[in-house]
């Protein structure tokens, strides 16, 4: 291919896999490739780029900013390509070779990670599967590349990102099992006042929409303090009396701890789950067969 700005476009398909992999071993694996020449073609891309694109730290690599800012591009053009020459009728999935990386709470992977690397070693077995955990700041991870799909409660403010939402799901308070709390009626002031709360926020928020609901009643629940996720909760309820929530969905993590799911006596509104992902995708056969697991998952899940 022709030259554009000193860039041998034949580069933009090692950069997306090395931005992928940040990492020059991963990379060569990758795309069949020697270390050493791997690394030259590194060398090539930085020259043409004019940045270090991928550099050490520790005894990883990580990204540029530069790098960072031009992922998502570089992606959206290897994807067109390969869309172009490969149309989604013909994709064989089971020869497909990429990483997905999906975003969501460690509640996702927990429920619903091995079936869907289970999913993934039946009928594409050269796809892999990244999760990452929510960040306590927000970012326009797929705008960005960062995430290919995010998964959960999607309160994104783009525009051009795509919703589609699977399932309404309720919240549900969860205590280890032999509670008071699980003794006699269970009242909005017994809820409130009989033992010390904890919150799950990944921004450390220490308030939800329970402290409203409790407001309008005249109440106040204590809150102790956060963790960052739901299974790092569950291990904290279960030594302790603190009242806890889990989501219908996910209280199949809270029972096998021996932890006691229960409804809370409050007028909550229900919780929409779902995920997103970026336009950019919305053509690529692989990243639609990603989206019918996930879909079909959630939907049994839930079902369940």
């Amino acid at each position: 291919m022709t030259q554009s700005s000193g860039l041998d476009l034949n580069l933009l398909a090692a950069l997306d896999v090395l931005l992928e992999e940040q990492s020059v071993q991963g990379a060569a694996r990758r795309l069949h490739l020697s270390e050493p020449a791997m690394s030259r073609t590194l060398g090539r891309i930085r020259k043409a780029l004019g940045d270090p694109v991928l550099v050490r730290a520790g005894r990883q690599m990580v990204p540029t900013p530069h790098a960072l800012a031009v992922r998502a591009e570089v992606s959206a053009v290897v994807e067109r390509a390969r869309a172009l020459f490969t149309p989604g009728r013909d994709t064989d999935l089971r020869t497909a070779s990429r990483t997905f990386t999906i975003l969501g709470h460690d509640a996702i992977a927990a429920t619903q990670g091995a079936t869907l690397f289970a999913r993934a070693a039946r009928e594409a077995p050269g796809i892999r599967l990244r999760f990452l955990s929510e960040s306590h700041v927000d970012a326009p991870f797929l705008r960005q590349g960062t995430a290919d799909l995010e998964i959960g409660v999607i309160d994104t403010t783009s525009p051009e990102v795509r919703v589609e939402t699977v399932y309404e799901d309720r919240m549900l308070g969860v205590v280890r099992a032999g509670h008071p709390l699980l003794t006699g009626e269970l009242t909005p002031e017994r809820f409130a006042g009989e033992a010390g709360h904890l919150i799950v926020s990944r921004r450390g928020r220490q308030r939800g929409p329970i402290d409203d609901a409790l407001a309008e009643l005249g109440f106040a629940r204590r809150v102790v303090g956060s963790v960052g996720t739901y299974p790092a909760s569950l291990f904290v309820l279960r030594e302790t009396d603190l009242i806890g929530l889990i989501t219908s969905y996910g209280r199949s993590m809270a029972e096998p701890l021996g932890l006691v799911a229960f409804e809370i006596p409050l007028g909550l509104p229900s919780v929409r789950v779902g995920f997103a992902w970026h336009p950019r995708h919305d053509a690529d056969p692989a990243h639609a067969w990603l989206r019918g697991c996930v879909r079909d998952l959630m939907t049994e899940g839930s079902a369940g």
